[in-house]
């Protein structure tokens, strides 16, 4: 990834990574943002999803879970072209005869013209 050509977001994000609620943990949209200073990682589509999905890694182990404890997640693409390439990188972060359930959506764009946003269900 090409950390060089980051450029900050215009915010602070106006929402908490995650919420836990009765033993689950619902996160936010994740995407290819450096979480420690908003700062929009560019890199190719691939790099953009194992950044992404190395956030929500972040994010769970925040909240007192991990990967491991995914029950749900929905992925948003721009270019659903891409999904053999996602489901590459999404393989090595979900591995096993038992991944999570998921929803896969195309969508026109996302904030700051990243190309994939990723969220999540977990239990503690």
């Amino acid at each position: 990834m090409n950390r060089s050509a980051s450029r900050s977001l215009e915010h602070s994000p106006v929402f908490s990574w995650h919420r836990t609620h009765g033993g689950l943990i619902f996160t936010s949209g994740h995407a290819a943002v450096d979480i420690d200073d908003y700062r929009r990682v560019r890199g190719g589509f691939e790099d953009e999803v194992r950044l992404t999905l190395e956030n929500l890694r972040r994010t769970l182990e925040r909240a007192g879970s991990s990967l491991d404890n995914v029950l749900k997640v929905t992925a948003y693409l721009v270019d659903m072209g891409q999904y053999p390439a996602f489901n590459r990188v999404y393989a090595g972060f979900f591995p096993g005869e038992a991944p999570p359930a998921r929803t896969c959506v195309e969508v026109r764009r996302l904030p700051y013209d990243f190309q994939v946003e990723i969220e999540a269900v977990a239990h503690t």
